[in-house]
């Protein structure tokens, strides 16, 4: 097995193109300019690179960014074992030796002394230096860098600098339009467009309410779910209940509307 079989996609993921975005990802990847994708969660940020990797068929490595990342996990350590000591390549080091697409999600999430890392391998230089281990690293011609967050989680303590955000071409994404986000929620699950159609409608109210008592609106991702339960023989409403309302807010208020979009849509 090669090095990086591991981290081929060998099936299609199922993408939903809402705009020239595969288009615009081909030609970044070409050039092997670093990207950024931003929108809200559960809107296809990840699907879409992952449908993009595929497409190009090229190796993935995703990183799911936390507050306690340190630059060593991605970077790499030493480990202690029974005959010493023998280092081990984090998931930035094992892209960029084998040429995969990185992809750091919800970039913001880490702490900026952590992202500065990057910084080498998005210029000119592509070159990731390992200090503990004295080694500097020249990116394999295929490597790319990939980062999303949600603009709407954005403070002051969680946001990225300007000296990382101008490193990076840009993909702003959306909910899709509610034909569009029909067809995927149809698609993805195999329920019919009048279900789909219903469901959306609900997303459609939900977001409406953000900024309103809401932070964040019913996500794609989440209609799905509802569609997954309801084909499972799950009763509508209760279906749209448990995957729609409940997981997004726990406002009374809010839940009571929602609920009320929920029977007048099922009526």
């Amino acid at each position: 097995m090669n090095d990086h079989a591991q981290y081929n996609i060998n099936e299609e993921p199922f993408y939903q193109a809402q705009s020239d975005e595969v288009e615009l990802y081909e030609a970044a990847y070409a050039a092997r300019l670093p990207v950024m994708v931003k929108g809200p969660t559960g809107c296809g940020k990840s699907r879409f690179i992952e449908y993009m990797a595929w497409k190009l068929g090229k190796p993935l490595i995703t990183v799911a960014c936390n507050e306690d990342m340190t630059a060593s996990d991605l970077v790499g350590r030493y480990l202690l074992d029974a005959n010493g000591t023998r280092w081990l390549d984090g998931p930035l080091t094992t892209a960029a030796r084998i040429g995969a697409i990185c992809y750091l999600d919800e970039v913001v999430e880490a702490r900026q002394d952590t992202t500065v890392v990057i910084h080498p391998l998005t210029d000119h230089r592509r070159t990731l230096p390992l200090d503990k281990k004295g080694e500097l690293i020249e990116a394999h011609a295929d490597f790319q860098l990939v980062i999303s967050y949600n603009p709407g989680y954005q403070s002051l303590m969680k946001d990225l600098k300007q000296s990382t955000k101008q490193r990076f071409t840009g993909f702003e994404f959306d909910y899709p339009s509610e034909a569009t986000e029909t067809t995927i929620v149809a698609k993805e699950t195999g329920v019919d467009a009048e279900l789909a159609t219903k469901l959306v409608k609900i997303g459609a109210t939900a977001r409406n309410l953000k900024g309103h008592g809401l932070d964040e609106g019913i996500s794609t991702r989440l209609l799905t779910y509802a569609a997954t339960l309801i084909k499972g023989g799950i009763e509508p409403k209760a279906a749209c209940r448990m995957a729609l309302v409940r997981p997004i807010t726990d406002d009374a208020d809010i839940r009571v509307t929602l609920d009320h979009a929920i029977e007048t849509i099922f009526a």
